[in-house]
């Protein structure tokens, strides 16, 4: 479990203990958004899944659904899923590998286990979280990008291995392209490894998806379900964490928004009329299908 740090005192400014749902057949807990704490930098959505085991002759089946204003990113720690949008992108994401699928005006796509991986039982763990875009960006055109663990810098010392997925930390800069100052990074951490957070970014968290941390002589664990605990770190302070036990952490943040994000279903914009119209058109069948799929999940009443 987590203990809180005195209120408006130290270097956690808040605490967030996710929720669990259904996703798929498959459960997920929801860090972001919450009751206190809506985006962090252009994080407005942040879910665990698992970790978990989809037994032999069952899978993952996220039917076809739409997005607008964001783009999904989907990083694993184990198993393997299958996605394809509306553009006509079919790419299988593996552990260490990152699906970055940017909607802007609108896109419609599925996750599901492939019928290959069905004849066994599979293991499934990984963080799917939504990058809400600057509003000069909210309506761009649809795009899909797929990155290898090749791409992406791998960076290890004392102790500690990290891969930075997006932006820039500690001197490495990460080729994921995003469209508004942003920070991601997986930091696995030995017992007694000690990792100097920068206060380079505005606004950062630390997600414990395994194991357990101390930070200012708190401890911040994994709850005996297996669930992560989100920690939004102060703005402006060095943060230093150490393992306490072997431990997994995910850094996540960047610029605040350029103004308040409304978020509805799948949808995210700075207008709440924009999402109204979104909603319009998948109720109506306007948005673009998702080729050789034929289910869909409806717009929720």
């Amino acid at each position: 479990m987590s203990v809180p740090p005195p209120e408006n005192d130290g270097p956690i400014s808040l605490v967030v203990v996710p929720r669990s749902h259904d996703v798929g057949g498959f459960e997920v807990r929801r860090a972001l958004p919450s009751v206190k704490r809506r985006l962090v930098g252009p994080f407005i959505f942040w879910d665990q899944m698992g970790p978990g085991f989809l037994p032999a002759g069952t899978g993952l089946d996220v039917r076809p659904h739409p997005h607008i204003g964001l783009s999904t990113v989907t990083y694993l720690f184990e198993g393997e899923i299958m996605h394809r949008d509306s553009l006509g992108s079919v790419q299988a994401i593996r552990p260490g590998e990152i699906n970055w699928m940017t909607a802007g005006s609108g896109i419609a796509h599925s996750e599901r286990t492939e019928a290959s991986q069905r004849s066994h039982g599979n293991a499934l763990s990984g963080i799917q979280s939504w990058v809400a875009l600057p509003q000069r960006y909210e309506e761009i055109a649809p795009d899909f990008a797929h990155y290898s663990t090749d791409a992406m810098p791998v960076i290890e010392d004392q102790g500690i291995w990290m891969r930075l997925i997006a932006g820039e930390l500690f001197g490495e800069c990460s080729p994921v392209r995003t469209l508004s100052e942003t920070i991601y990074a997986e930091i696995l951490l030995t017992p007694g490894a000690r990792v100097a957070i920068p206060a380079a970014h505005a606004e950062r968290a630390l997600y414990v998806s395994s194991g357990a941390v101390e930070i200012a002589g708190d401890r911040h664990a994994v709850g005996q379900d297996g669930g992560g605990v989100l920690l939004v770190l102060r703005e402006g302070d060095e943060i230093v964490v150490t393992g306490v036990t072997a431990a997994r952490v995910l850094l996540f943040g960047g610029e605040p928004m350029d103004g308040p994000r409304y978020i509805w279903w799948n949808f995210v914009s700075s207008s709440k009329e924009r999402i109204e119209d979104a909603k319009a058109d998948w109720k109506a069948g306007r948005f673009p299908t998702v080729p050789g799929e034929t289910e869909f999940i409806p717009l929720p009443e």
